[in-house]
């Protein structure tokens, strides 16, 4: 109750202190020249302002307050962030870099090794390439590689013998 006194004390009107001011007027004087009783008063005009309704600046507003919608919004970092960035993002490609020399620089020691381990993979391979072969054969043909082989078996006991 006392918030409702203090809100009527500070808009009562300063001409008639017992008559309160509504919330939609004012306690600013109101102009003259609004009465529209003087003719001859040049009236005023709001200026125009030249940037504004420049066609350069409505498109930047334009695709400003779209990008705005989209979530695009302009970074404004500070430029302190911004060379520290750049500086990290500098020391990354140079480690980066470091590292791929440093791969291009093997001993020869490295070089054997790596050319063995390559023979070694494309061993393994060829090998899981018969064992699917030889899985995906039907059945009749192996029986007969299995009797060719057990044929020439045969056949060279004969001939040491």
């Amino acid at each position: 109750m006392t918030t409702m006194f203090r809100y009527s004390v500070f808009l009562q009107d300063p001409c008639e202190p017992g008559l309160a001011l509504s919330p939609g007027r004012s306690v600013m004087a109101e102009p003259d020249y609004l009465d529209g009783d003087c003719d001859e008063l040049i009236k005023p005009k709001k200026l125009i302002n030249p940037v504004k309704t420049s066609r350069n600046h409505q498109d930047l507003h334009r695709e400003l307050l779209m990008n705005q919608k989209r979530g695009l919004a302009p970074q404004n970092k500070p430029e302190l962030q911004k060379v520290l960035e750049k500086r990290k993002r500098e020391q990354v490609l140079k480690a980066q870099k470091e590292e791929q020399e440093a791969h291009k620089k093997r001993s020869d020691l490295e070089i054997e090794l790596m050319k063995r381990q390559q023979k070694l993979e494309q061993q393994e391979l060829e090998q899981q390439k018969n064992e699917d072969e030889q899985e995906n054969t039907p059945e009749f043909v192996k029986m007969k590689s299995n009797l060719r082989r057990t044929k020439q078996e045969t056949d060279g006991e004969e001939r040491t013998t």
